[in-house]
């Protein structure tokens, strides 16, 4: 069975059902299927868009973006999803469900940035992710976040595993290993254990940016927040910037420490091959194409 095969589906009849009985505010004369992926099957009804878990393993994921997101959301310069809506189990759909304001945009991959509109967007990305990793963990209400939930940081774990998608995307026929790849991994063990200091969305890949016209207008699902090492965010510096934005992105955000780089280098590898492998396998296209170019930029620069 795939990793991301669903549990429970929300089609659009249950959808009509689950919203309409808790949520008669919202109004379902159009309703639209806004996206689905690993976690959550998305629905847009008016300005509204309702996200439903697909999986059990998504639950915690859930209750901690219905902790940190209302206090952090006024605090962001890029919006991020305001859950206002708490939806609960109801007939055959085990699990609470969210809906949040509608933000304007598409994810990257819909929208064909070349390389100047993506790295003139590379001081919004750099505001936005100091401005997140400046707040203190400890200082949000409710339990205290786990460290770095998915271990994206912990290289003991992150370079087998990218080793793993590596033959599996080798397998596909999608791309092989280079010398460059492997130099990377091998660097990426050599480093120090990682320092989860700061608030991090955790899971900061190219489907989780949204973008309007040619800007960034959004960061979406925060499943994965945690404290963390920033690394673990930087992903965008190398999938989604290419060189020439780089430079921009640092003398905004600040100074990021060589390990870190790297760190974040093998997450942009990983993820890419993991959403190109995703996008091949279920037949999506656009999405294995935007992670092919992802993993291109990844190990350029």
């Amino acid at each position: 069975m795939a990793e991301w095969q669903a549990e429970h589906v929300v089609d659009e009849s249950a959808a009509r059902r689950l919203i309409g009985a808790q949520f008669p505010e919202v109004d379902l004369s159009r309703l639209d299927l806004l996206g689905e992926g690993w976690d959550n099957t998305v629905w847009r009804a008016g300005g509204w868009v309702l996200r439903c878990p697909r999986r059990a393993i998504v639950l915690p994921g859930m209750h901690r973006e219905l902790q940190v997101l209302p206090q952090i959301a006024g605090r962001l310069p890029l919006r991020i999803p305001e859950p206002v809506l708490v939806g609960r189990p109801d007939g055959d759909y085990p699990w609470p469900f969210s809906g949040c304001p509608l933000i304007p945009g598409r994810e990257v991959g819909q929208v064909g940035l070349d390389d100047s509109d993506r790295a003139a967007q590379a001081g919004a990305l750099a505001g936005f992710l100091r401005t997140l990793h400046a707040i203190d963990p400890a200082t949000l209400d409710g339990p205290p976040l786990p460290e770095d939930a998915n271990r994206r940081a912990d290289m003991q774990l992150r370079v087998p595993r990218c080793r793993a998608r590596f033959q599996e995307a080798s397998e596909l026929g999608l791309w092989r290993e280079t010398r460059a790849a492997g130099g990377l991994l091998h660097e990426a063990l050599e480093l120090p254990p990682a320092r989860p200091t700061s608030l991090a969305h955790g899971d900061l890949h190219l489907r989780h940016l949204l973008v309007g016209g040619r800007e960034l207008t959004g960061v979406i699902d925060w499943i994965d927040v945690s404290r963390a090492d920033p690394a673990v965010d930087l992903v965008p510096y190398w999938g989604f910037l290419p060189p020439a934005g780089r430079q921009a992105f640092g003398e905004t955000y600040g100074p990021v420490r060589p390990d870190q780089l790297v760190r974040a280098r093998v997450l942009a590898v990983f993820l890419a091959l993991t959403l190109a492998v995703y996008g091949r396998r279920e037949g999506v296209g656009w999405l294995e194409r935007e992670a092919m170019r992802s993993l291109d930029l990844a190990m350029s620069g």
